[in-house]
């Protein structure tokens, strides 16, 4: 864990330098990626089976990579009554912020008498990647298939690394609308999404988090279908002062670190005892944790207490664009309005994180490694798109053809020059 002191020369090049520093996967794991994509583009379900033997140590076969309905049922009934029940409130919050989101179609006649605008449709099929491994992530379920289902896409297709399905995701997934589940993990998954493989048809966009391999795969495949962000570890930011209470300031920074040994936390408070009585209290709480290992390696390698005034601190937030920021004060708005560059913002004592990454109702799925300073979290814009619609008739059409004409022969071309030439000469 780094220490940073406003007050000290040489602060700004030191945090920027820290801030800058590369937690993602050397890039060596691209070489493997594209071996994959081409052998699933060329030889389909072989190809991804063979890779569930290799990497996955997996005996999934064309009988079984498809769960069926019967193993949903059983496996989401599996499920205690408190975690399905927890699962209908977060899928109802999340379904109902979201569908706020749906824009309006839009329709109008323009001074010239063109008739002009827009409409909204939904993407076909989507595919959502939902790792295995670390932990059951039924909340990476409902954050990315809920918007989808909400914005009417058809067909929900679910990928997810064989092994046996937590009761908690095929709950999430019966509840979230996912019309499919496969069970395939890694750069191949996303290939068979991408390309198709036997009984699993193409898809449209693909959605949800991976390992390096994963994120390196939707790099690759990006402009065959479309993906939604290529997501780096995790990130919070908290903005405390010395009124907090520091256990719970350290929950909140571990709740992060857990995630992976790459994930960051930082601390800004004004206040250098605060800060110490935080970082002794991280110290107490990774004895306890089941996932020290990984918490206590993001801390030590990524971790920073800054001690700064509070006022400097949305500047600060802004440079590091992070994923998550909370402003833990008693007038979070003061400045947490100046902040411009972060995934999602977590107003007052008692919001932590933790409460946006399962049931607030906004979505988890947010831009890291400082992509907030030009992207957004997923949303319900992620499954729709945008068409034009224009209609001109002869008054119109005479009033926009002759420039028409004379911008298409200032470009150099003539086809385009002639198709609106021709209708004038015949309205003529």
């Amino acid at each position: 864990m780094r220490r940073f002191r406003f007050s000290d020369p040489g602060f700004e090049a030191a945090f920027a330098a820290f801030i800058d520093e590369r937690r993602e996967t050397p890039e060596e794991v691209d070489t493997a990626v594209r071996d994959v994509l081409a052998a699933v583009r060329a030889e389909g379900l072989d190809a991804v089976l063979r890779f569930g033997r290799q990497f996955d140590r997996a005996e999934v076969d064309e009988s079984n990579i498809r769960v069926t309905a019967d193993e949903i049922e059983a496996g989401a009934a599996e499920c205690s009554p408190e975690v399905r029940e927890a699962i209908a409130f977060a899928a109802k919050r999340i379904r109902a912020y979201h569908e706020r989101q749906r824009p309006a179609d839009m329709a109008f006649t323009d001074e010239a008498g063109v008739e002009l605008g827009w409409r909204w449709t939904a993407i076909e099929a989507v595919g959502i990647y939902v790792p295995g491994g670390r932990a059951a992530y039924p909340s990476t379920v409902l954050m990315n298939a809920v918007p989808a289902a909400a914005a009417g896409v058809e067909r929900i297709a679910m990928v997810t690394p064989p092994g046996r399905l937590q009761p908690a995701v095929l709950a999430a997934a019966k509840e979230a609308g996912v019309t499919e589940i496969w069970r395939v993990g890694g750069a191949q998954a996303v290939a068979a999404l991408a390309y198709g493989a036997g009984p699993i048809k193409p898809v449209d966009k693909i959605v949800g988090p991976g390992n390096a391999y994963v994120t390196a795969a939707k790099r690759r495949v990006y402009g065959t279908v479309g993906i939604d962000a290529l997501a780096g570890p995790s990130e919070i930011v908290v903005v405390a002062d010395a009124a907090n209470r520091p256990d719970w300031i350290a929950a909140d920074l571990l709740s992060q670190a857990e995630h992976d040994p790459a994930a960051q936390s930082i601390l800004i408070t004004d206040d250098e005892a605060f800060g110490e009585a935080v970082a002794a209290q991280i110290g107490e709480q990774l004895k306890v944790l089941s996932t020290s290992e990984d918490a206590a390696a993001s801390w030590r390698d990524h971790g920073a207490i800054i001690i700064a005034p509070l006022d400097e601190a949305p500047r600060l937030v802004n440079y590091i664009a992070p994923e998550h920021v909370e402003f833990a004060l008693d007038d979070p708005e003061r400045l947490a309005d100046q902040v411009r560059h972060a995934g999602a913002i977590f107003l007052g004592r008692l919001t932590p994180e933790a409460i946006g990454d399962y049931v607030a109702g906004s979505n988890h799925v947010l831009p890291t490694s400082r992509a907030a300073r030009f992207s957004s979290g997923l949303s319900l814009y992620d499954f729709i798109k945008r068409t034009s619609i224009v209609k001109c008739d002869e008054t119109s059409f005479a009033i926009l053809g002759p420039h028409t004409v004379a911008l298409a022969d200032a470009e150099g071309l003539p086809a385009h020059a002639r198709s609106a030439a021709i209708r004038l000469t015949k309205q003529g």
